[in-house]
């Protein structure tokens, strides 16, 4: 399992960044996903979106916005409340 996210798990105030919302939500479900770390911006051209991470987001979803999960069955989850909700329902 692979979580795509953007440069960090840093907390924010309020209700936090998108990314660690994901990472947190999977490891409280019980899951230990890969972090890979996609430098960059979803509102950027796609010529200065090249990490690795963001060429993924794109060829799976068709933007480079992350979070982005890929189970090991290969699903691909985009989005952190759609990554909640796939960690709630799917528990280790």
């Amino acid at each position: 399992m692979k979580l795509y996210v953007c440069w960090g798990l840093f907390p924010t105030p309020a209700s936090g960044h998108p990314c660690r919302n994901a990472a947190l939500a999977l490891r409280e479900a019980g899951h230990e996903p890969e972090i890979i770390r996609s430098y960059g911006w979803g509102l950027l051209p796609a010529w200065l979106n090249r990490s690795r991470g963001r060429r993924e987001a794109r060829s799976r979803t068709g933007r480079h916005w992350v979070p982005m999960l890929v189970t090991d069955d290969d699903e691909t989850v985009a989005g952190s409340k759609a990554i909640v909700d796939w960690a709630g329902r799917n528990q280790a």
